[in-house]
């Protein structure tokens, strides 16, 4: 029987659960199917977490744990807007030499609540700063992100200010943006309006270009940045999705999970916002098909003739294919950049944070320049 068609089975058969009132059974058999199909990692039967599995419903795991500092739990470090401290994460946690400040907060709106970290460059800023919002992955945080992408020390350079939203464990065990959950994707509900009213609320608060507001994920991330890019296009002038799905990929979990294998085409776009996408062409979890998928999914909004240029770097680390598609008007709309033999983890990433592969191309380096309209 073929992996999938396995997974389907095994799914019915927690729904056969569900129907004889047998939550625990059926909580059981998804795990299982989960660990089966690579999608959750296995814990010790006496670990923490696997006794907290057994409470609730299964998470949707698209990645493997995070590094221990960035587990353990750091008391207090979510105070409502505490005094900024001039820090990279927790205290034991690798970190780089930035010089700004990295300070917590939350935000609320009527959709919900949810932390977050905001790193500030170092001095007055002369003109407006651009704001760069980057969604973790399924089992990160903010801090893992923040440490693994190497983004504030880029920020420093060029003066940004960094967002990093923090998905809550409530709304999902393992830590995932819903990208799958279709009442987590529509524009005026669930974890867009979130992030978009938090999005809104640090470019007032720091005084933001509104013209030069990007999102940008890994995985789960990427699948929700893609999300943003579809359903507030007046708010974010570009997205990068690495390892990530379009917009509208499945209509729940199962769904969700096929895509993941299976790419799938996302939901129509009214507004093509430019895009980037990162992907590793020996990526197990996200088919590399998805990276193609989001591409077709945004150059199809802009309309018209696009035209298309394609190279291939062989020279140093990990090999890599990079297309760029341009508008009649010659402005780089979309980037697409396929890594060979690279897995699922950012590029160009660094050791302090979990699921990053420091021998590829600098994602976070591609990202950032495609944004501020200085990729060559």
């Amino acid at each position: 029987m073929k992996p999938f068609d396995q997974f389907l089975k095994q799914m019915m058969a927690s729904a056969q659960r569900v129907q004889a009132n047998d939550a625990a059974g059926a909580t059981d058999i998804i795990q299982r199917a989960l660990r089966d199909a690579g999608l959750m990692a296995p814990s010790a039967p006496d670990a923490p977490e696997a006794q907290d599995a057994q409470a609730g419903p299964a998470g949707f795991v698209d990645l493997n744990a995070a590094p221990a500092w960035a587990a353990r739990p750091q008391p207090g470090r979510w105070a409502r807007m505490r005094r900024p401290k001039a820090d990279n994460g927790p205290a034991d946690a690798p970190v780089d030499a930035t010089r700004g400040r990295f300070v917590d907060g939350v935000f609320t709106c009527a959709a919900g609540t949810r932390r977050y970290k905001l790193y500030i460059p170092q001095g007055g800023a002369q003109a407006q700063r651009p704001l760069v919002v980057m969604l973790h992955g399924c089992t990160q945080n903010a801090a893992d992100f923040a440490a693994g992408t190497g983004m504030n020390a880029l920020a420093d350079t060029h003066d940004c200010l960094v967002l990093y939203p923090e998905q809550e464990r409530g709304a999902n065990p393992s830590g995932c943006w819903n990208w799958f959950d279709p009442a987590q994707r529509a524009r005026d509900s669930g974890e867009p309006a979130i992030l978009a009213g938090m999005t809104r609320h640090v470019m007032a608060e720091h005084g933001a270009d509104p013209a030069r507001v990007y999102a940008a994920g890994l995985s789960a991330g990427g699948a929700m940045a893609a999300i943003l890019g579809a359903e507030f296009p007046e708010l974010y002038a570009a997205i990068g999705v690495h390892s990530g799905l379009a917009a509208g990929s499945g209509k729940d979990m199962i769904s969700g999970l096929h895509a993941m294998k299976h790419p799938a085409r996302g939901t129509a776009v009214k507004k093509g916002v430019p895009v980037i996408v990162f992907h590793g062409d020996a990526d197990a979890v996200v088919h590399p098909g998805n990276g193609k998928a989001v591409l077709q999914q945004f150059t199809a909004a802009h309309g018209g003739k696009l035209s298309e240029r394609s190279e291939r770097n062989d020279t140093a680390g990990r090999a890599y294919s990079r297309t760029r598609w341009h508008d009649a008007g010659g402005r780089c709309v979309a980037e697409h950049w396929l890594v060979h033999g690279a897995a699922h983890a950012w590029q160009g990433g660094r050791a302090a944070g979990s699921h990053t592969d420091p021998g590829g191309p600098c994602a976070s380096t591609a990202m950032l320049a495609f944004f501020l309209g200085r990729a060559d």
